[in-house]
């Protein structure tokens, strides 16, 4: 290649623009609009909300947020049992209504099922006034 050649490729590769990825229209009409994904690692819990026909975080709470996982080292309270899963689904509840959205779904992974950590996020969001349909 020559050096003209590779000054046209890299000036159209700088212009190129990817879309965000939106489904189609005929998808999300029957898409639960907000869904509930959460994570248990051995040392944190995480909950999220996506936005599905976008894609995008409509709202997350976690154990490793700074500032509560400073509170809770302080009071050597832990960051991965069933009482801080039910805090950060509090936290995330809270967060959901301060953004206007009323209702989500919750997804589960393969191995997942309504007891423990999950019972205690899914309780806390009802508690908070968050309709799980």
């Amino acid at each position: 290649m020559n050096k003209n050649s590779q000054a046209l490729n890299k000036s159209n590769w700088v212009k190129m623009v990817i879309p965000p990825p939106v489904k189609a229209q005929r998808i999300t009409n029957y898409l639960k609009p907000y869904l509930l994904k959460m994570h248990f690692s051995n040392k944190y819990v995480s909950a999220q909300v996506i936005h599905a026909p976008t894609a995008t975080v409509a709202s997350a709470a976690s154990s490793q947020e700074k500032a509560l996982c400073e509170a809770w080292t302080k009071t050597q309270q832990s960051t991965r049992d069933v009482a801080a899963a039910a805090k950060i689904g509090k936290l995330l509840g809270e967060r959901l209504l301060h953004k206007d959205i009323p209702a989500v779904s919750v997804v589960y992974k393969k191995d997942q099922r309504y007891h423990g950590k999950v019972r205690a996020v899914i309780d806390s969001l009802r508690e908070a006034g968050v309709t799980l349909l």
